[in-house]
């Protein structure tokens, strides 16, 4: 696994979690939907992901998209 399938896979992960979160505690936490979408869109745009950062240093080697 690179740095780029670790990303989306944290992004939909968090989003599912996210969802259901909001299905059974509190709608409050589509507000974090709303976060992992915007940041996917900020990093589509600049390249810069501080989940990228993390996993980078975690060891996991470089992809396409996040370097």
């Amino acid at each position: 696994m690179n740095v780029d399938k670790a990303v989306f896979a944290f992004a939909g992960g968090m989003v599912l979690l996210s969802l259901a979160l909001a299905h059974f505690v509190s709608p409050w936490w589509l507000l974090l939907t709303a976060f992992v979408g915007l940041n996917l869109l900020q990093a589509a745009f600049t390249g810069f992901c501080p989940a990228a950062i993390v996993f980078r240093k975690l060891g996991l080697p470089a992809g396409c998209a996040f370097r």
